[in-house]
């Protein structure tokens, strides 16, 4: 058994990566980051799994670096989100820039104070439109902390990206076998008090639950 400081928002993703890694025995330390996200009913849920699996848990405040995360819709009140297939052109408006490199340093954070040889993150094999949840930016970002924690850190420090050879639908099935209750957790990222069904993350969680013939709990506003 060994200590895994797990980044979780209280996605699907998330939620599935820290049921896996239980069931696999590790000792985990979730770390939720309160960014000032519009979703930030993910939160909630985050807070859940932690009291549902037993493990220790933290949620970061960074809302004041979130207010410097203007241009998205996730983080600027003044962008909407956009339904799915109906995005602006330009930039996609549902992705926050370097956000992933700023949950990653808090992570790697704990664990080198709590000398946990690794960090988990919850990317899946479907997450290609942000550039930060890529396996060169996961390799890259691993080279870096290494160098900015030698000698504090284990000397074989990790970055685990368990779920990033599968598709939404796969982590989905794998949930299933978990017992993931996936009426604890968020996916909308309108965050209102309903998933409102339309935007792209919940488009791509209806049509996940469809592809895993799986019954879908989760009420949608539309």
């Amino acid at each position: 058994m060994s200590s895994v400081v797990a980044v979780v928002s209280g996605g699907m993703d998330s939620v599935t990566m820290a049921h896996q890694l239980v069931a696999e025995g590790h000792r985990v330390h979730l770390v939720a980051v309160d960014y000032g996200q519009r979703h930030r009913r993910e939160l909630d849920c985050a807070r859940a799994a932690a009291r549902r699996l037993g493990t220790t848990y933290d949620e970061v405040d960074l809302t004041s670096v979130g207010r410097l995360m203007r241009g998205s819709s996730l983080t600027d009140p003044a962008v909407p989100v956009p339904d799915a297939g109906r995005a602006p052109a330009g930039a996609n408006p549902d992705i926050v820039p370097n956000r992933n490199a700023v949950l990653l340093a808090v992570a790697f954070t704990v664990a080198v104070v709590e000398r946990a040889p690794a960090v988990a993150f919850g990317v899946m094999a479907d997450d290609v439109g942000p550039s930060d949840t890529s396996p060169a930016f996961l390799d890259a970002f691993l080279a870096m902390e290494r160098i900015a924690t030698r000698g504090r850190s284990t000397a074989d420090l990790a970055l685990l990206a368990p779920l990033s050879t599968l598709h939404k639908h796969e982590v989905v099935a794998l949930g299933e076998e978990l017992n993931v209750p996936w009426e604890q957790t968020w996916t909308c990222y309108r965050g209102e008090e309903l998933h409102c069904g339309s935007c792209a993350a919940c488009v791509e969680r209806r049509t996940a639950f469809v592809a895993a013939a799986v019954k879908d709990p989760t009420e949608y506003r539309r």
